[in-house]
């Protein structure tokens, strides 16, 4: 018993100091980012499928609202692949307010052009000039997206990386506006939270994102929105993967 309790104090301290660490962490990277990131930037998160927003983006999000960034979103699908597109649509709205994002700033593109199949390749050019001409009509300063990974290997999120790539390398946003990418990891850091904010804080990465416990709430609720998608290994996506917590980002 006594051995049982010295266990449970241990793990007590260990826990909390972990946390008072997670907490210096996250205050010392988002004051070295607002050095990268202007506050009140007009940022637009580019995004394939209602739920993409919650499911990896949140961290993203909600750490630019800390930065006092004014948020929109793009996204090139309904989602209709089980023919859900309507309903997938209200939670795409019932997430972004959860999440901060003004439903007048969320976009959804629902035609045959871009499918929620992964068995389809989106036509890199179509894309790039749908987005292209959202950033210039809407005076955008910073793209946010998936990298060539596409943190699941879904080839939707994939062309939006690509699209957004190619418009970057030849020059064709607008003069200040930036690009920043969503690092991809693999399974095992991929579910490996704890371990890999560790990881994170030690390795190079251009931005890092990590979530107090109350925003690690917060977008817990947007993912919920997402009644539609939350078969049982969603809700193990929920409790253990690190892009509920934490958001690694490159720039372009």
């Amino acid at each position: 018993m006594e051995a049982l309790c010295l266990g449970c104090v241990l793990a007590a301290v260990l826990t909390w100091g972990f946390l008072c660490f997670w907490d210096s962490a996250e205050r010392m990277k988002t004051a070295e980012q607002a050095g990268l990131l202007k506050s009140g930037s007009r940022t637009l998160l580019v995004i394939a499928h209602p739920d993409d927003e919650a499911m990896f983006f949140a961290p993203t999000v909600l750490g630019l609202a800390r930065l006092k960034h004014r948020m929109s979103l793009l996204c090139f699908s309904a989602g209709n692949y089980y023919n859900q597109g309507e309903i997938r649509k209200k939670e795409l709205l019932q997430s972004c307010d959860v999440l901060g994002i003004p439903t007048s700033q969320v976009m959804i593109i629902d035609n045959s052009d871009f499918p929620d199949d992964p068995g389809v390749q989106w036509d890199t050019e179509r894309v790039a000039n749908i987005l292209l001409q959202h950033v210039e009509v809407n005076d955008i300063n910073l793209v946010v997206t998936f990298d060539a990974g596409g943190v699941s290997g879904h080839s939707n999120h994939i062309a939006l990386y690509t699209a957004v790539r190619a418009l970057h390398s030849e020059g064709k946003f607008p003069k200040g506006c930036s690009v920043l990418t969503l690092q991809s990891v693999n399974v095992l850091r991929k579910y490996l939270f704890l371990l890999d904010l560790l990881w994170s804080l030690l390795h190079t990465q251009d931005i890092l994102f990590v979530l107090t416990s109350e925003e690690v709430a917060q977008a817990k609720r947007a993912m919920y929105c997402h009644g539609s998608q939350l078969l049982w290994f969603r809700r193990l996506y929920i409790l253990f993967s690190r892009y509920m917590r934490i958001n690694s980002l490159h720039f372009l």
